[in-house]
């Protein structure tokens, strides 16, 4: 009988630079070499050319964009407004069932989404995340449509009250 390969096996000195505990579920290996490690909590990105492991939490993933043409994945963070997003963009021929898995870890951070209209379609959405393991106390982030500016006092005033809704429906407030 035939054993099934699952790509390439993450080598024991990578998995040793994982935080104590740490489980890879999925992973992928990029052509410059970093190992893109999926675990419960987290994407950890080791970097075999630097000594490097860049660890990104489930709950502070927006997005994960996948471009097959260009066998790029991309992996955009929660960010505050006013300052840059940090975004990972990795050469990835074989990303294997990493793909998927990313997916599922960055819905299952979501607990609650909720639309504010400011005008016409124009708006902004309250996000509130949590680790998919279920620890920790939740993060809340603002998703502003372009042309929405977040220092104009109504958006201001629509954002709190938003903020304070959604916080009802959880019931923590």
């Amino acid at each position: 009988m035939r054993l099934l390969r699952r790509g390439t096996p993450v080598p024991a000195d990578v998995l040793a630079r994982l935080p104590h505990g740490e489980r890879v579920l999925a992973h992928a290996r990029s052509t410059d070499g970093t190992w893109l490690l999926g675990s419960r909590t987290a994407l950890h990105l080791v970097s075999t050319l630097v000594d490097t492991v860049e660890t990104i939490a489930w709950q502070q993933v927006e997005r994960a964009e996948w471009d097959r043409d260009a066998e790029r994945l991309r992996v955009c963070e929660v960010g505050e407004y006013g300052v840059r997003r940090p975004v990972h963009e990795l050469a990835v021929s074989d990303p294997g069932t990493l793909l998927a898995f990313v997916r599922e870890r960055v819905t299952a951070s979501v607990v609650l989404q909720r639309r504010v209209v400011v005008s016409g379609r124009r708006g902004f959405t309250v996000i509130a995340r949590r680790s998919p393991d279920g620890t920790g106390g939740l993060t809340w982030a603002y998703e502003f449509d372009a042309g929405v500016d977040p220092e104009d006092p109504q958006v201001r005033r629509l954002a709190e009250a938003g903020l304070q809704t959604a916080a009802e429906e959880l019931g923590l407030a």
